[in-house]
């Protein structure tokens, strides 16, 4: 197979060397070029056709989001990967990006001990995402039909899952999504109604700051309050809640009412947050009274949590290829039979909104 041909542009000459080194170290790569601003990293695409690209989020000249936009006139499939800074600003500007189309993020490594830490780390992070996104630019259409095709045959050979017969409806919706997802979520968590019933969790892979910035931005679209959850607060009906970065986030009972406890546990599936907790914890104290939900993603997060999930009778509904900017996390739980329903974005939330129960809010202890 003939090697992923990256641009790499950053401003700073140590960073351009950190990640031109992480990348040439995997024998899938080869950094075609590098670029120190905006203004000459859109001449060199030109020249170069690259694979995909990393960007940095802030440099002089033209900007990340500015060189973003600009490049998505001539190339809107290409993957472009934000580098960005774990600062406020620099996660503003992120989400920015994300919302103008970039494919990805990752975060620049600071405090990590040395130029080989930091580009051990630059690797397992930005590598996988790379290798996923051009995978996904690369599947054709057609493909992705069959995918589909498949699944749908597969439909009566789904897992079994207790008390199929007297499937319940939803009582709490919990969501599990990754790389995409802030855009995924956009779409989504908005077109839910006012008067949904029911709570709905979150877990997002994202660090600090960054998490709190989404839930910021979900809100003011959102007909449904978003915020950032905190350890101990008692489950609503009616709101959204975000895993803050790094800690985990699951459910436990108090009395009659739920509430939400976080951890700082090792990471799950290398994630903290991860979604496998949550959902199992929700098995555990839900049972088939849950609806999982599982967007666009890298890896297999979530997974494990959706057996559990379906051997206790929950449903579960998974993101398409076609509409996934990386079709892992659902991928996984659609081929192993776990969904319900494979469906395309634009058609999640109304299916969410379907299958909720209309006076669930009892289950989280809301005075009737």
């Amino acid at each position: 197979m003939p090697k992923l041909r990256v641009l790499v542009v950053d401003d700073a000459v140590v960073v351009r060397r950190l990640v031109s080194d992480a990348l040439n170290a995997d024998p899938d790569f080869e950094v075609c070029g590098t670029a120190s601003n905006g203004k000459l990293a859109l001449d060199l695409l030109t020249q170069l056709s690259p694979d995909a690209v990393t960007l940095d989020v802030e440099m002089p000249e033209l900007d990340g989001l500015s060189t973003l936009k600009e490049l998505r006139k001539s190339w809107p499939r290409l993957p472009v990967v934000m580098l960005s800074a774990l600062t406020e600003k620099g996660a503003s500007v992120t989400l920015d990006c994300l919302s103008a189309g970039a494919s990805g993020y990752v975060t620049k490594p600071t405090g990590v001990g040395g130029m080989a830490a930091a580009v051990e780390r630059v690797r397992d992070e930005l590598a996988p995402m790379l290798k996923a996104l051009c995978q996904r630019r690369t599947t054709a259409v057609g493909q992705a039909s069959g995918v589909a095709a498949a699944l749908a045959a597969r439909a009566t050979a789904r897992r079994p899952r207790a008390a199929d017969s007297v499937r319940a409806t939803a009582e709490i919706v919990a969501i599990g999504v990754s790389t995409g997802g802030p855009n995924a979520l956009a779409e989504v968590i908005p077109a839910l109604p006012a008067t949904l019933g029911v709570p709905v969790v979150v877990v997002q892979h994202m660090p600090p700051v960054f998490t709190r910035l989404l839930a910021e931005r979900l809100a003011s679209k959102s007909q449904l309050p978003v915020k950032e959850a905190m350890d101990g607060e008692a489950l609503q009906p009616n709101q959204v809640y975000i895993a803050p970065g790094d800690f985990h986030m699951t459910l436990r009972r108090d009395g009659a009412v739920f509430r939400i406890a976080l951890d700082q546990e090792p990471p799950v599936n290398s994630c903290r947050p991860a979604v496998d907790p949550l959902f199992r914890s929700l098995a555990a104290q839900f049972g088939k009274k849950c609806l999982g939900v599982v967007l666009t993603g890298m890896g297999k997060d979530g997974l494990r949590g959706c057996e559990e999930l379906r051997e206790q009778g929950a449903q579960i509904l998974a993101q398409d290829e076609e509409t996934s900017v990386v079709w892992g996390m659902p991928g996984f739980v659609a081929r192993e039979g776990l969904a319900d329903e494979v469906l395309p974005l634009s058609r999640i939330a109304a299916e969410i909104v379907r299958r909720i129960a209309p006076r669930a809010n009892r289950l989280v202890g809301v005075k009737q």
